[in-house]
């Protein structure tokens, strides 16, 4: 009776399983689209070294750590854009054209915009579109709770966007010339990796904040867990009394 009841409902996994692959599906399809004749090949090779390990993890974790539909379809938005930039280069990318096609006008004429800033607004939608994400992961495996559940996921997009610029220098340091201008996309602005991590941590931040209003709002024991979680765990000092300690022991 139970079996009968449960197949007339559906398996909730065997839908998330379908859901998550058709994700996987459209992205490869975008993704052989897109790397048909890119602007620049070295560049696009490049610019999918990182797409090639996410999709690694992903796939390594998503049995033992299947994350939520909601991540899987941010993190898939995420990596459509970054198909896109990487197919024309963050620089190039012709939306100007394309909101003219459809407008008349172009979109940097509107906005007061003087630069291609393509990479500046999906460095803004990356910090909006992962930090959910890093937050399910780190609930789920480190089981941070209240104000950290918050802060933690604001600092890991941040650092993973510091680390990403820092993973631009070294690039562009090592290929140089053309590859490393294209690649590096500064377009002349001396601050465009502040700006850019900048932008990333005030994704990050609206993210969090929304997850913050929606889960007050619903959740009942909210200013409990929140209280808790600043509480102090451990009240006596570590560092060297720590140290001590434990050499104590091997005694």
């Amino acid at each position: 009776m139970n079996h009968g009841v449960a197949a007339a409902a559906g398996d909730p996994r065997s839908a998330h399983r379908r859901y998550v692959l058709a994700l996987g599906v459209l992205f490869a399809v975008l993704w052989i689209a897109l790397a048909i004749k890119p602007w620049h090949r070295q560049d696009w090779a490049l610019e999918n070294a990182l797409v090639a390990v996410a999709i690694i993890v992903l796939g390594l974790t998503c049995k033992r750590l299947p994350l939520s539909r909601v991540s899987y379809t941010l993190i898939f938005l995420f990596l459509c854009l970054h198909e896109i930039g990487a197919h024309y280069t963050y620089a190039e990318v012709p939306y100007d054209e394309w909101f003219k096609a459809v407008s008349g006008v172009t979109l940097n004429s509107v906005l007061g915009w003087e630069r291609n800033n393509f990479d500046r607004v999906v460095h803004f939608l990356y910090g909006l579109l992962i930090a959910y994400p890093v937050r399910e992961m780190l609930l789920r495996v480190a089981a941070v709770r209240g104000f950290w559940g918050y802060f933690l996921p604001l600092d890991l997009t941040m650092s993973t966007s510091m680390m990403f610029e820092l993973f631009e220098w070294a690039a562009a340091e090592l290929f140089g010339g053309d590859l490393g201008v294209a690649y590096l996309g500064t377009q002349g602005d001396v601050w465009d990796a502040h700006k850019d991590m900048a932008l990333a941590s005030l994704g990050a931040l609206i993210a969090m904040l929304i997850t913050y209003g929606i889960n007050r709002a619903l959740q009942r024991d909210f200013a409990k867990e929140w209280a808790q979680s600043l509480e102090v765990k451990e009240p006596r000092p570590l560092g060297e009394y720590v140290l001590a300690r434990m050499l104590n022991r091997r005694k």
